[in-house]
């Protein structure tokens, strides 16, 4: 909520206090963006109870809802400092380079956390060796086994 309270925040100032001819894209993607954040958050707000009918066709309409904010939203602020530099003619290669290594650190947490499970899973933690059996270890576990194999007969 607090997301879609600042998003509106950010909206009545862009009104109040800049151009809106809506002739670039940055303007108009912009729009949608705000469109987009309130559809999403409505459709958080009527969101049915697990295990109801529904509720399979809600989540994908929220998921999609909530990713193309992120998509759109990251396409707007690189079409904002496109429209930045024709307007004032300021380079914003710092900027644009700043971002980028920005999403690419976020991006590369993101993709990491989610495979962290995995990770785990293979027996390798990271900053320790492999966790593998040692031969003594192998040599005593089939000598255990040849033993219940043995009393099992009897």
């Amino acid at each position: 909520m607090l997301s879609v309270l600042l998003a509106t925040a950010g909206a009545v100032m862009s009104i109040k206090n800049f151009n809106n001819a809506f002739n670039n894209h940055h303007q108009r993607l912009g729009v949608a963006l705000y469109g987009i954040i309130w559809l999403q958050a409505l459709t958080g707000v009527v969101r049915p109870w697990r295990g109801c009918k529904g509720r399979s066709a809600w989540f994908l309409a929220h998921w999609l809802l909530g990713s193309a904010v992120c998509i759109l939203g990251v396409i707007s602020i690189y079409t904002g400092l496109g429209a930045y530099h024709e307007k004032t003619s300021r380079s914003t290669k710092v900027w644009a380079i700043a971002f980028t290594a920005e999403m690419s650190v976020i991006v590369f947490i993101y993709l990491f956390q989610d495979k962290w499970v995995h990770i785990q899973k293979q027996g390798v933690i990271l900053g320790h060796e492999p966790v593998r059996p040692t031969e003594e270890h192998v040599s005593a576990t089939d000598e255990m086994k040849q033993k219940e194999s043995a009393s099992e007969n009897c």
